[in-house]
C-alpha cells in the first residue's frame, strides 16, 4: 500500500500544450517531433517516446488506450481523461475533476500497489462499447439467452442483443475472450465485429436461397408421391430417402442448433422446427418399418420435408428483406473511395485510402469523391453533401473551408490538407453512430423479450398436451401427431422477435439519409411522444453569425470604443463577441492584450486593459456594477431591439462608454420549420439570453406568440425552464447548438443538437441534425412517430398471429389445409410480413 504521506504529482490538464500522451508509458512526448514516431487511433494522433512503445501499442492498442479511474472505477480513454495525477512512476487517469481532487486529498485508499512499480494497465477488453457478431440466433428467445449470458460476465456494464442485426453491443471492460466464452456457453458463437455494419450481407441471402432450392428439389417429389401416388410400390422408401436428405442436408442446421441448445438446457425456434419435422419423420420411419407397413399405412414424410422447405423459403425471404432494411447504412459505408491522390515529394501519387495521413495534401478532380476530411488550400468548387447532411443542393467550398470525406466534388479541382483520416472522419463517426443506434434496443421491446424468453418451453408443453389429448380422444397416434406438430411449427416466435428491431434499423437508417443522427432506439421511441419543443435562439433560430451594425452615444471615438470592447471580448466564446472582434479586425484596429479576464455567465465580460477596467454586457450587468446609463441611450437601444438587434453596453472605469447594436439574422428556413412543428400539434417555445424586446421581435418574425418567449435566461435558467415544462406534464424536446445549451439538452426528455455537418460528437444530445437548420426537427419527430406506429403494428400482428395460431392448430382446424405444412408456411411468411412492413419506412414520405 502506498504511504499516505507521499503526495502525488497532480496534472490537472489532459496533456500539456503541444504534447500528447504515450499510452504505453504515460509520458508526454512532442506531437510534432516524437522520438518513437506516431500513429492515429480512434481519430487521435498518438505520439511515442520510443519505438518500443510504438510497437507494443500497435500490437494491442486497446490494452494501453484505456485506464480505470481509481476513485469511481469508470473506464476512461487516456487521451481524453479529465485530469491526471502521478504517484512515483505511475500515472492515474480520472473521469472528472471531482474524482481527481478526491484522490489528491488522500490517495492511499485508492492505491493497490507500490507507486514505484511499472505502470499498470487495465485488462484488455472491448472498451466502453464493443460490437460482436453472434452466430446461431434465429428468434427473440435466442437474443434473450445471449443477453443473459453476456450480462453475467465480470466487467460488463451493459449489453443489447439485436436479432435483426445478429449483433451484440457490449459496454464495460470485459475481455473479448470472456464474452465469446459466455456466448459459447449459451449455445451460440460470438466474435468481435470487424465493422459496425448493421445487417447481413447479400452472401447470407444467397446461401439461404441455395439451401431452399436444394430442399425444394428434394422435397417437392416427396409431396407429389405422397399425394398423387400414395400406393406406388416402393414409393414409401423413395419418400423416406428424399425426406432424410432434406432433413439432414439443407435442414441440418436446425438440428445442430437444437442439439447445442439442448446441451445447455435451453431451446429456441430451431428446437421447435427440429422437433416438429423430426417427429413427423421418425413416426413415418417407424410406420414404414413396422408390422403394418405392407397394409398401406399413412406416412408423413412430406410433412417433415415441406416443414423444412417452407421454413428455408421464409429464411431466404427474411434475409433478403433484412438486407434491404440496412440499405442506408450500406450506402454510407460505400461512400468512401478506395484510393486517394496525394502530393508527396512534389508529385501526385495515388495511394490506398488507409495510407493517407493527417497533413497530407490531397487532390480531388471534378466528379470524384472526397476521400478524407480536410481544409481547402487551393481551388473552389461545388460540393454535393447530400449523403452526409440530407441537403440536396450543392454547397460552395473554397480556400479555408472544410470538406467532408464521402461527399462529391461536382465542379472545379481542389487541393486540401487532410485533417482527419480513418475512424476520425465525419463519415466514420456517422457510420459508427448509425450502427450503434441500429444495434440498440427500444424499451417497447422489453415485453416481447420477456415473452420470448419463456415461449418455447410453453409451446413444447402445449404441443405435448395436444398430442396426448388427441390420442386419448381418438385412440389414433397418427391423428394426434399432426395437430401436435402444427402447434410446434406455427408457434415459432420469429415475428415477435423481429417486430421492433427491424423497424428500428429501417427508421434510423432513413433518418441518416435525411441528415438526422439518432443516438439509440430509446431516443427514437421517446421522440414520438414529444408535445413541446423548446428552441434556443442564437445559432438555432438565427444564423449564429451576428454582425456589428451600430455604435450608440459613445463619449469615446468609435474606433477607441471598439478597440477596448474587442479586447475584452477577445477571450469570450459567445457569438456576439465574435461579431465585435470581427468588426475591429475589419477596420484594422489593433486589439490590445488583456489582463484579469472574467466571463460572467449570462451577463457579459470584465477585463483590465492597459490599466483600465472594461465591462461589456447587458443592462443588468452594468446596473449591478453601479454604472448608470444616460437617458438618451434607452430610447435608441429600445428602437434597435424592436427591430431585432441585440444591444451590448460598455463601461470603462465605472463610467458608461457606449452601446453597440448587433444583428443576428433569422435563418431563412426557421419560420417554415416552426410552422411545420406547430402543424404537428407541438407547442413551440423560444429561449434566449437576449432582452425581452429583441426576443419578441425575433419571435414575431418566425411566427411565435409573445407568451411562448422567455428572455434574459442564462444556460442554467434554460434548463430550469425545461424542467418547469416537464413538471407541468409536458414531454419536452430541447433544440440547441450542443455546446452552450448542454444543461438544457440534458434536462429535456429529448435533446436535439443543431450540427454543422462536420461535428457529430454531440454527446449531450440524443439526436443530432447534420444540417444547420430547424427542418430536421420536424423530420425527426415525424419519423419517430411513423417508426413507433410501425412497431405497434408489427407487435400487434405478431401477438395476434401466435394467439390465434396456437389454438387453431391445437384443435386440428388446419388439417384440411395441409396441417403442419400450412403452419410452416404461415410461420415463415409471418416473419417476412413483419420485415416488409418495416421496410415501408424506407419509402414513406415524412413531409
Amino acid at each position: 500500500m502506498q504511504p499516505a504521506a507521499e503526495k502525488p504529482t497532480a496534472v490537472t490538464a489532459p496533456v500539456p500544450p503541444g504534447t500528447g500522451i504515450d499510452p504505453v508509458c504515460d509520458m508526454t512526448p512532442s506531437l510534432e517531433t516524437p522520438k518513437g514516431g506516431s500513429t492515429t487511433f480512434e481519430g487521435v494522433l498518438v505520439p511515442f517516446c520510443n519505438v518500443r512503445c510504438k510497437e507494443r501499442f500497435e500490437a494491442d492498442p486497446l490494452q494501453y488506450w484505456m485506464a480505470v479511474d481509481p476513485v469511481c472505477g469508470t473506464t476512461v480513454e487516456k487521451a481524453h481523461a479529465a485530469a491526471r495525477a502521478k504517484v512515483g512512476r505511475k500515472s492515474h487517469f480520472f473521469c472528472s475533476r471531482a474524482c481527481h481532487d478526491r484522490f489528491l486529498a488522500d490517495p492511499a485508499p485508492y492505491l493497490d500497489e507500490p507507486a514505484d512499480e511499472s505502470p499498470a494497465v487495465p485488462p484488455p477488453g472491448p472498451g466502453p462499447a464493443a460490437l460482436f457478431d453472434i452466430e446461431g440466433m434465429t428468434c427473440a428467445s435466442c437474443a434473450v439467452s445471449v443477453e443473459k449470458a453476456i450480462a453475467k460476465v465480470p466487467g460488463v456494464s451493459g449489453v443489447a442483443v439485436n436479432i435483426a442485426t445478429n449483433k451484440a453491443t457490449v459496454s464495460g471492460t470485459a475481455r473479448p475472450q470472456a464474452v465469446e466464452q459466455a456466448v459459447l456457453g449459451a449455445g451460440y458463437l460470438a466474435k468481435p465485429a470487424s465493422s459496425p455494419e448493421a445487417l447481413p450481407r447479400h452472401e447470407e441471402a444467397r446461401a439461404a436461397f441455395r439451401r431452399f432450392l436444394l430442399a425444394a428439389a428434394l422435397g417437392l417429389p416427396v409431396s407429389i408421391l405422397a399425394m398423387a401416388f400414395p400406393d406406388l410400390p416402393g414409393g414409401g422408401w423413395v419418400q423416406a430417402a428424399l425426406a432424410t436428405l432434406v432433413l439432414f442436408g439443407p435442414g441440418l442446421g436446425f438440428f445442430v442448433v437444437a442439439i447445442r441448445k439442448a446441451r445447455h438446457l435451453s431451446a429456441n425456434m430451431d428446437t421447435l422446427i427440429a422437433v416438429g419435422s423430426f417427429a413427423a419423420w421418425a413416426f413415418s420411419i417407424g410406420m414404414l418399418l413396422g408390422p403394418h407397413a405392407a397394409h398401406g399405412v399413412h406416412l408423413y414424410f412430406e410433412v417433415a420435408a415441406m416443414i423444412v422447405t417452407l421454413i428455408l423459403l421464409g429464411r431466404w425471404l427474411e434475409a433478403r428483406a433484412k438486407g434491404r432494411a440496412g440499405a442506408a447504412l450500406h450506402a454510407l459505408m460505400g461512400l468512401r473511395p478506395r484510393t486517394a491522390r496525394v502530393i508527396r515529394g512534389g508529385a501526385e501519387a495515388e495511394v490506398a485510402l488507409d495510407e493517407v495521413r493527417v497533413g497530407d495534401r490531397v487532390v480531388v478532380r471534378p466528379g470524384e469523391r472526397i476521400p478524407v476530411d480536410g481544409k481547402v488550400a487551393e481551388g473552389r468548387s461545388q460540393i454535393d453533401e447530400s449523403m452526409i447532411t440530407g441537403e440536396s443542393l450543392p454547397v460552395s467550398r473554397g480556400p479555408g473551408d472544410v470538406v467532408v470525406g464521402g461527399t462529391v466534388n461536382r465542379a472545379g479541382a481542389l487541393v486540401f490538407e487532410a485533417t482527419a483520416v480513418g475512424e476520425g472522419t465525419v463519415l466514420a463517426q456517422i457510420v459508427r453512430l448509425v450502427g450503434e443506434a441500429q444495434g440498440s434496443k427500444a424499451p417497447i421491446q422489453r415485453l416481447a423479450d420477456r415473452i420470448s424468453g419463456i415461449f418455447v418451453p410453453i409451446v413444447l408443453a402445449i404441443a405435448t398436451l395436444t398430442f396426448l389429448a388427441w390420442w386419448l380422444v381418438t385412440g389414433d397416434a397418427a391423428a394426434a401427431l399432426l395437430p401436435a406438430v402444427a402447434v410446434v411449427v406455427i408457434a415459432c416466435p420469429c415475428a415477435l422477435g423481429l417486430a421492433t428491431p427491424t423497424a428500428i434499423v429501417v427508421g434510423t437508417g432513413r433518418a441518416a439519409e435525411l441528415g438526422v443522427l439518432i443516438k439509440d432506439a430509446a431516443s427514437l421511441e421517446r421522440a414520438h411522444a414529444v408535445d413541446t419543443v423548446v428552441l434556443d435562439k442564437t445559432g438555432t433560430v438565427t444564423n449564429g453569425a451576428p454582425a456589428l451594425t451600430d455604435i450608440l452615444l459613445s463619449p469615446l471615438a468609435d474606433d477607441e470604443l471598439l478597440r477596448l470592447v474587442a479586447g475584452a471580448e477577445r477571450r469570450s466564446e459567445h457569438p456576439l463577441a465574435d461579431a465585435i472582434v470581427a468588426a475591429a479586425q475589419a477596420r484594422s484596429i489593433p486589439i490590445p492584450e488583456v489582463a484579469d479576464f472574467e466571463s460572467i455567465t449570462g451577463g457579459g465580460v470584465a477585463a483590465r486593459i492597459e490599466g483600465r477596467q472594461v465591462l461589456v454586457g447587458s443592462r443588468k450587468l452594468l446596473a449591478a456594477s453601479g454604472v448608470a446609463l444616460p437617458e438618451a441611450v434607452e430610447p435608441m437601444a429600445a428602437s434597435l431591439e424592436e427591430r431585432g438587434r441585440t444591444v451590448v453596453f460598455a463601461a470603462v472605469d465605472g463610467n458608461f462608454a457606449g452601446a453597440l447594436g448587433i444583428a443576428d439574422p433569422v435563418k431563412p428556413g426557421s419560420r417554415k420549420a416552426i410552422a411545420e412543428l406547430q402543424a404537428l400539434g407541438l407547442e413551440v417555445w423560444l429561449l434566449t439570453g437576449d432582452n425581452a424586446r429583441t426576443a419578441r421581435s425575433i419571435a414575431a418574425e418566425v411566427g411565435l406568440p409573445p407568451e411562448r418567449v422567455r428572455a434574459e435566461v442564462g444556460p442554467a435558467d434554460k434548463s430550469t425552464e425545461v424542467r418547469r415544462l416537464r413538471e407541468a406534464g409536458r414531454v419536452v424536446a430541447m433544440v440547441g447548438d450542443g455546446v452552450n445549451d448542454a444543461p438544457a439538452l440534458a434536462a429535456a426528455d429529448v435533446g436535439i443538437a443543431i450540427g454543422t455537418g462536420t461535428d457529430v460528437a454531440m454527446e449531450t444530445a440524443q439526436i443530432t441534425l447534420m444540417r444547420g437548420d430547424l427542418a430536421g426537427v420536424a423530420d425527426a419527430i415525424r419519423l419517430s412517430r411513423r417508426t413507433m406506429g410501425t412497431i405497434r403494428q408489427n407487435l400487434f400482428w405478431a401477438f395476434a398471429y401466435n394467439t390465434a395460431g396456437i389454438p387453431v392448430a391445437a384443435f386440428g382446424l388446419l388439417a384440411a389445409f395441409g396441417g403442419p405444412m400450412l403452419a410452416a408456411a404461415a410461420m415463415a411468411f409471418s416473419s417476412v410480413s413483419v420485415v416488409l412492413n418495416s421496410l415501408r419506412l424506407r419509402r414513406a414520405s415524412i413531409s
